[in-house]
């Protein structure tokens, strides 16, 4: 299919030149024959089954530190955007040395819209980069629930093929270049519903009003499963059961997915399924299994294999997690989770998907003997109980313009989990 100028914006020679080395240097990392040892390690952890701990870092809100803007060598604005993203592949490789692999894939999104819940809420952000915000919740009153839209998910397939086209120009010599979709990336409700009635007021309202926040829930859901449903006929679900981050981190590899009669047509029970509830982190475990599990069961009902939680400590809600939540393979131990509690709980029974304190990273001195003994305690406590455990750094904010904290925090963890 010919692409014309209209379709997609022109990259100069240049530009050009720098995206193509760039990916050039992404299919050498690759063929290395690394890449297939750590696929290895994934496809046994997630079949319960570890080979060792698997180590995986984020840096998130630090990639302006570890990748700025200056760095970049690209002029055009898109041509910018594609150079980031591909740098952002090569550094781990180069500079963390853990367990994240790096394939010859290049994913292109497909053209995808959605209409949202038809309200939300009004933000108010400070002046300070990456600052606090607050909002003003749009549901004030029962009445309000009825404002909220049910989504509708639209392709427009001639786009697709058209950007699809495009990036294979680019780079389609080089990597594999294909259509994907990935359009959330949890579904857990209650933090959706906060944002349109405000937390402080859901609290109320678990203990004032529950009608309030039980009709809410019931809206979200039944509009979340209306729209997976929508993107399951569309055909533009794609299968996360390889280089793909699930839950709130480790990757996808598994021979359980997809389902035995996949023919093709990618459907949810296809997929890992992934819900959190990071703002019941201080929500008791009755009102947690009343009023946000029912709406999130039917949901995590729809797909093959499934992860629980983020931040959110889970150690005095593991039971009914464990007992309701169905074909659950993955749950996160945050850094507020009482580990002892959390590994006698789980043993064998999910994937241990341990979150150490990313604040070693922030801090004026980095403390290496303090983040060694974290990692090596937690680890000894997940040994003694059995668990399947796995080291994943996020939520790392900053790391106080030192970029070296990252590498040397890896190797750490790395020389940690090859002692296990």
């Amino acid at each position: 299919m010919a692409v014309t100028a209209t379709d997609q914006p022109i990259i100069g020679a240049r530009d050009r030149t720098i995206l193509r080395d760039l990916a050039k240097r992404i299919a050498e990392i690759a063929a290395e024959p690394v890449q297939e040892r750590r696929r290895r390690i994934w496809h046994a952890q997630n079949a319960l089954q570890p080979i060792r701990p698997p180590v995986f870092i984020s840096p998130e809100g630090s990639w302006v530190e570890l990748i700025p803007e200056s760095i970049l060598q690209c002029e055009g604005e898109v041509a910018r955007g594609i150079e980031m993203g591909l740098r952002r592949r090569i550094y781990p490789h180069e500079h963390f040395g853990d367990d994240q692999v790096v394939d010859a894939d290049y994913r292109v999104p497909f053209a995808v819209t959605s209409t949202g819940w038809g309200i939300g809420p009004t933000i108010a952000r400070p002046v300070a980069e990456r600052g606090a915000y607050a909002w003003d919740a749009p549901v004030q009153r029962a009445a309000d629930i009825e404002r909220i839209q049910t989504p509708t998910a639209t392709h427009a397939p001639e786009q697709s093929a058209h950007r699809l086209a495009w990036h294979q120009e680019l780079l389609g010599d080089i990597l594999d270049v294909k259509l994907h979709g990935r359009w959330w990336w949890a579904l857990g409700l209650i933090d959706e519903w906060t944002q349109l009635r405000g937390i402080t007021q859901t609290f109320w309202d678990m203990a004032d009003d529950p009608g309030m926040v039980h009709a809410g829930m019931r809206r979200l859901m039944e509009g979340k499963l209306a729209w997976l449903d929508q993107l399951e006929e569309l055909g533009v679900l794609s299968l996360n059961n390889g280089n793909d981050y699930v839950g709130s981190g480790g990757l996808g590899y598994t021979d359980e997915l997809p389902a035995d009669d996949f023919a093709g047509h990618v459907r949810l029970r296809d997929l890992w399924g992934f819900c959190e509830a990071q703002t019941m982190s201080e929500v008791s475990p009755a009102m947690h299994e009343r009023y946000v599990l029912p709406y999130q069961l039917p949901i995590l009902g729809r797909f093959g294999l499934n992860c629980y939680g983020c931040c959110e400590p889970l150690d005095r809600k593991l039971d009914f997690l464990l007992a309701r939540v169905p074909r659950l393979r993955r749950i996160s131990i945050s850094p507020w989770a009482d580990v002892p509690r959390t590994a006698e709980r789980l043993g064998d029974r999910a994937i241990f998907s341990w979150k150490p304190n990313p604040a070693s990273l922030a801090a004026v001195r980095f403390d290496e003997e303090a983040v060694r003994r974290e990692i090596r305690e937690t680890l000894n406590i997940a040994r003694t109980s059995g668990c399947v455990v796995e080291v994943i750094l996020k939520d790392t904010h900053t790391c106080n313009g030192r970029p070296e904290r990252f590498d040397r925090w890896a190797q750490v963890a790395m020389e940690e989990v090859g002692a296990v």
